[in-house]
């Protein structure tokens, strides 16, 4: 990855046919108080335009237009490598940020020097008040999910803390940490590469924190959902375990993980003719025929560990 080049940040947009949302996006990125900062638009083969709209109307935005659809965590990783500033920012193009946003995330990070990351506060746009997540939350069954999803804004939630990691849609990412764990992994594609980033992060010694203050409205799942996200969630969840989970947790908590994923099996077959359970049916078969792929992975993850199990105990659901 490139020396920093004396910006504080590099806010990192994936793009794929999303110019009618990335338009506000960006209009609310020009309006941050927190002015030491770039913006970068990867964007994926995009045929709605996207790229003749930035070069025309945004001007002051830094554009690397792919031949081809790399996949969300791809075009994050394209976007870090060529990126200038000191803190790495990913934000979903269907997002509005509001003007303290990206001040507040690298405030919560100058009082945390132990952090690696900080997560954003986001919001559901066409609810007000309610919450989409504030921050990731890991369980000993392993299955990941959004901190505080679909509940009111308030406490615990108005409360800077320390969480297990940063939902993806928008995070900020010190660079250090990057250099030294790696990116985003490429081959997850979307959904969960995030997850996974954070179990490394942990693992090395990396913490994160949630900056309430930061505060983002989420259009949900308006670039990709449905059974697209059911399949890569059915198998990630799988490859997140084959790669993270260290063993000597999972002896203690195999029974919860087998138990979580019969579940997922279960409702999605008694749900067959529905294309997303269908969806979450083959994701789930192909991560467990290849969660074995990972193992090289697996090793050089948990070779780079510095945490106990008493701590990761402390910061699983």
């Amino acid at each position: 990855m490139p020396e920093s080049g004396g910006l504080r940040a590099s806010v990192i947009i994936p793009n794929w046919n999303g110019l009618r949302l990335l338009r506000p996006c960006l209009d609310a990125l020009a309006q941050q108080t927190c002015r030491d900062f770039e913006v970068l638009v990867v964007d994926n083969a995009s045929t709605d335009e996207s790229v003749e709209a930035l070069r025309r109307e945004y001007g002051w935005v830094r554009l690397l237009a792919e031949p081809r659809n790399h996949g969300y965590a791809m075009g994050c990783n394209l976007g870090m490598a060529a990126a200038r500033g000191e803190v790495l920012v990913l934000l979903n193009n269907d997002t509005v940020v509001e003007p303290d946003w990206l001040a507040e995330l690298l405030a919560a990070l100058e009082r945390h020097p132990e952090a690696g990351a900080a997560a954003s506060r986001i919001m559901i746009h066409s609810q007000p008040g309610i919450l989409h997540s504030a921050g990731d939350v890991y369980g000993r069954d392993g299955v990941p999910d959004s901190r505080g999803v679909w509940q009111r804004y308030g406490p615990p939630y108005d409360v800077e803390a320390p969480i297990f990691g940063g939902c993806g849609a928008a995070v900020a990412y010190r660079r250090e940490m990057i250099d030294q764990i790696g990116p985003l992994e490429g081959r997850f594609f979307m959904w969960c590469e995030d997850v996974d980033l954070a179990w490394r992060a942990q693992l090395a010694g990396w913490r994160c924190v949630y900056a309430p203050r930061a505060v983002v409205h989420h259009h949900l799942s308006a670039t990709g959902g449905g059974a697209l996200a059911s399949y890569y969630v059915g198998r990630n969840t799988i490859w997140v375990i084959a790669r993270d989970y260290p063993w000597s947790l999972l002896r203690r908590h195999w029974r919860a993980v087998l138990m979580a994923q019969w579940r997922v099996f279960r409702d999605a077959l008694r749900a067959w003719r529905g294309d997303a359970a269908r969806a979450r049916l083959r994701g789930q078969l192909v991560g467990l025929l290849t969660w074995p792929r990972w193992l090289p992975a697996r090793r050089a993850i948990q070779r780079a560990r510095r945490v106990d199990d008493q701590y990761l105990e402390t910061i699983l659901n």
